[in-house]
């Protein structure tokens, strides 16, 4: 890259993590919502005839 001011390197590791942080917390949100959030495709045939409640 050519030269940059050390402010750009700041500002564009501040995005970078600031788009990490927001990725993780809309993930552990939709799982707390619904805990099969990442299983959905293996448990969905599984279980459809299996609940109970």
């Amino acid at each position: 890259m050519p030269q940059m001011s050390p402010m750009m390197w700041i500002w564009l590791f501040i995005l970078f993590n600031s788009t990490l942080i927001l990725t993780m917390i809309l993930n552990y949100y939709s799982f707390q919502y619904n805990p099969n959030y990442f299983n959905l495709t293996k448990f969905n045939k599984l279980n459809k005839k299996n609940w109970k409640w």
